[in-house]
């Protein structure tokens, strides 16, 4: 199949007519750092930027516009995704990309899907878009520059890093932890433990 090409500036410019100020700033510091990564750890990396542009496309939609949209396309939405549709911006997301960008790449539409939960088996450009998401420049929280740092010598460690710090997060917050978050914590976890056992 043939590689499509996409005008990143062109892109930016609507993506202005639908997202706020400091969500634009975000999307913008998520490109940058899911180029930064893609170089890092050898990925193409106008397709990490095009990815990390689009993944919060779906952001400032309405909850009952999301919902619609899910009904009308038949994108499932969980019990818990239904009662916190902020959740539901990534998967609607993908249909934007899909729908109103032109994006087709299946790979780049999974990393909008899963760049807020997560999930397990995640392809090196979803850990891109993931990671990319939680530590771009803006983002300001404990333990942020650690993660950074981290980023720049082992992707998966820094991958477990996020999810780790992401739960300990909701923990501390009595709030419910989504189950693929869980289920990708502990897959990183393992595909580390194998790692490291192939390195002894």
């Amino acid at each position: 199949m043939e590689e499509q090409k996409f005008n990143l500036m062109k892109i930016a410019g609507k993506l202005k007519k639908y997202l706020d100020e400091d969500r634009l700033w975000h999307t913008l510091g998520v490109m940058q750092m899911s180029a930064s990564l893609a170089i890092r750890y050898d990925y193409p990396m106008e397709r990490a930027q095009l990815a990390g542009l689009l993944h919060d496309c779906a952001k400032c939609i309405p909850a009952k516009k999301k919902l619609k949209i899910c009904k009308d396309n038949k994108i499932p939405v969980t019990d818990f995704e239904r009662e916190h549709t902020f959740l539901l911006h990534a998967k609607v997301g993908a249909w934007v990309a899909r729908e109103k960008y032109g994006v087709t790449d299946p790979e780049i539409l999974s990393a909008i899907t899963w760049h807020t939960t997560g999930k397990e088996n995640m392809t090196l450009l979803e850990k891109i878009i993931f990671l990319a998401d939680y530590i771009e420049p803006s983002r300001d929280f404990p333990g942020v520059d650690t993660i950074r740092k981290l980023a720049e010598k082992d992707l998966n460690q820094a991958v477990l890093s996020a999810y780790n710090s992401t739960i300990k997060h909701l923990i501390d917050q009595d709030a419910y932890i989504y189950d693929l978050t869980f289920l990708g914590r502990n897959d990183m976890v393992l595909l580390i433990d194998g790692e490291n056992d192939t390195a002894r």
